[in-house]
């Protein structure tokens, strides 16, 4: 069999080893991480990632894990409603398949079951590819040694934000500090106010800060997400050595104050024991993804900012089409990279620039934030969902 690398056992990479092998691939999948972690927090998957995903045979496995959430509701920080989106049934009427919201974790876990099971998949953790050399059409890899890959026709740079794949093909730019931190915690529902166990994302808007709730493993647990202006957490070091770090609730208290938040706001943010926060990074479109039979995929080729919820998404759409192309021309990987990435590049880059829009639609601080109420509260849940259906109702074959 033909033989592709994957470096990075995330999201994408995970999705992408499994949509490769579904092509008839071999593949070494390689993450420089000695043990995978449910490490993250809730994340949420609209029906373009969750068609993907289904497509793979995934549905069944993560049924236990997921909440189909009946819709959004858009709220200030004094905790008036502004507007609701309907998803549920509705969504998944119009789109073809749902939405949901599930722990990183759970949803890792999964993935990294359906690889462990697959005969044409190889996993090696504690081995990062930091180095490669091209002989025309195939790759070696010293880094995997004897294992499977070495000798291989591809490689997939799906390393995540500080990709180490990414300088090897010549591309020089650097993630970018958003001069944001999101803090992020899970809490019992059993914990929360009524209203907040409800299938739905709560979403509250502030000025330079906003506030996402949910519930994720089947409802069992609530996702708490808190992002607020913050020119203090950025740095190349700090972010490489992981996702994220402990903080303490004054930390979050501190920047949502009950001058500005309303008691319930307050009142669930006190709730966690632990917090753990990660400053915001996103990476400027790239000149290129890819050089010969190597590409990138995921935040190693379009990190975005969190506030359109298609970071993960993104990636898994990247998996399905980077197999489609590979197994469309399994005699010319390098060609079929480049058409992958002439197909996600305008996509990703629309979906990158919307994220950063959204960043200063959610953060508005009066009056402005009174017109985007206004119009968003005009707009009704139909107006709403429409302005998604470009992101949503995206299909790739699997």
């Amino acid at each position: 069999m033909r033989k592709i690398v994957v470096a990075g056992a995330g999201i994408g990479g995970l999705t992408a080893a499994l949509a490769l092998a579904h092509k008839g691939f071999a593949v070494a999948l390689a993450d420089k991480a000695g043990k995978l972690e449910e490490t993250g927090a809730g994340i949420q998957l609209s029906p373009n990632a969750t068609r993907v995903l289904c497509g793979l045979g995934l549905r069944e496995r993560l049924a236990g894990a997921v909440v189909a959430p009946e819709g959004v509701i858009i709220k200030t920080r004094r905790n008036r409603e502004i507007a609701r989106l309907r998803l549920g049934a509705e969504a998944e009427r119009r789109y073809g398949a749902p939405y949901w919201m599930i722990h990183r974790g759970d949803l890792q876990a999964a993935l990294l079951d359906e690889v462990r099971a697959h005969p044409a998949i190889t996993l090696a953790l504690g081995t990062p590819v930091d180095g490669f050399a091209i002989h025309g059409e195939r790759i070696t890899l010293p880094a995997l040694g004897a294992l499977p890959g070495d000798g291989a026709v591809g490689l997939v740079g799906a390393d995540g934000l500080w990709s180490r794949v990414r300088p090897e093909i010549g591309e020089t730019a650097e993630p970018g500090f958003a001069r944001r931190t999101a803090w992020r915690a899970l809490v019992p529902s059993d914990a929360v106010a009524a209203e907040f166990r409800a299938d739905a994302i709560h979403l509250w808007l502030g000025r330079g800060s906003h506030l996402v709730h949910y519930p994720v493993k089947g409802g069992r647990m609530i996702n708490i997400v808190a992002i607020a202006a913050d020119a203090t957490q950025g740095s190349h070091h700090g972010a490489n050595q992981g996702w994220s770090t402990a903080a303490t609730a004054d930390e979050v208290m501190g920047r949502f104050s009950g001058r500005s938040w309303h008691p319930q706001a307050r009142d669930l943010l006190a709730l966690p024991a632990q917090w753990l926060k990660w400053p915001l990074y996103d990476l400027a479109p790239l000149r290129q993804w890819g050089r010969g039979p190597v590409t990138l995929l995921g935040d190693a080729a379009h990190a975005m900012l969190p506030f359109l919820a298609q970071g993960a998404a993104m990636a898994i759409e990247d998996a399905a089409v980077l197999a489609q192309c590979i197994g469309a021309a399994p005699e010319d990987v390098a060609g079929a990279m480049r058409r992958y990435e002439q197909a996600r590049r305008p996509r990703t880059t629309k979906v990158w620039r919307a994220a950063r829009r959204n960043d200063a639609v959610y953060h508005l601080g009066w009056p402005a934030s009174a017109v985007r109420d206004l119009v968003l509260r005009r707009m009704g849940s139909e107006g709403l969902l429409a302005r998604y259906d470009w992101i949503y109702d995206w299909r790739a074959e699997i």
